[in-house]
């Protein structure tokens, strides 16, 4: 049999309306991504988590954004002010459940949100308040997190997993939905 009959063969296979044809394509799914699209992606961003799932409510803004965010001392302490924020990323935060399109951190500034390990089980994505190495950050969200947790005010080049580009609201709750019965009852759900 040649190449293109034996391709024929397994296509034919893959398009059957069968519980075998189903598993195979599942697991033929599950293979590609793990194996090729994260890998060629975390290749192209040059960061090994291309994708995160904004799992916590730390870069939340409520309906008063930034304004009361800044009210928090620790913006006032790096010497940072509201009128500085104006040409800043992600003026609206997130919002758990979204995903995040992360790239490698090069030329991280002030107001940048970057993805660190903390020493936690999950990275922190967090912004910025100092860009001189050790870089701090500080969680946007001012009910939840008025103040620096000790994790942000030293990391080193080494802790840095990526920036932030850009975010898809929401799509993240897909997985999350699946965790969110083993959480704290105050840590499920929607921000509020």
């Amino acid at each position: 049999m040649d190449v293109k009959g034996c391709w024929k063969s397994v296509w034919g296979f893959l398009k059957e309306d069968s519980w075998n044809s189903l598993l195979v394509t599942l697991i033929l799914a599950f293979v590609i991504i793990k194996f090729v699209f994260f890998p060629a992606l975390s290749f192209v961003t040059g960061t090994s988590l291309p994708l995160v799932i904004v799992e916590s409510c730390s870069m939340y803004h409520h309906e008063a954004g930034l304004e009361k965010t800044f009210e928090s001392s620790v913006y006032e302490d790096y010497g940072i002010s509201l009128g500085d924020s104006s040409g800043w990323d992600f003026q609206n935060g997130f919002s758990k459940g979204d995903v995040i399109f992360v790239v490698g951190a090069r030329n991280v500034k002030v107001g940048d949100v970057i993805i660190f390990e903390g020493g936690a089980q999950h990275p922190l994505i967090h912004r910025v308040v100092d860009a001189n190495e050790p870089y701090a950050t500080k969680g946007d969200n001012y009910k939840t997190n008025g103040k620096q947790l000790s994790v942000e005010k030293e990391i080193s080049e080494k802790q840095l997993v990526g920036k932030a580009l850009f975010k898809v609201p929401f799509v993240g709750w897909v997985k999350l939905i699946f965790f969110e019965m083993g959480r704290p009852q105050s840590q499920r759900g929607l921000c509020r």
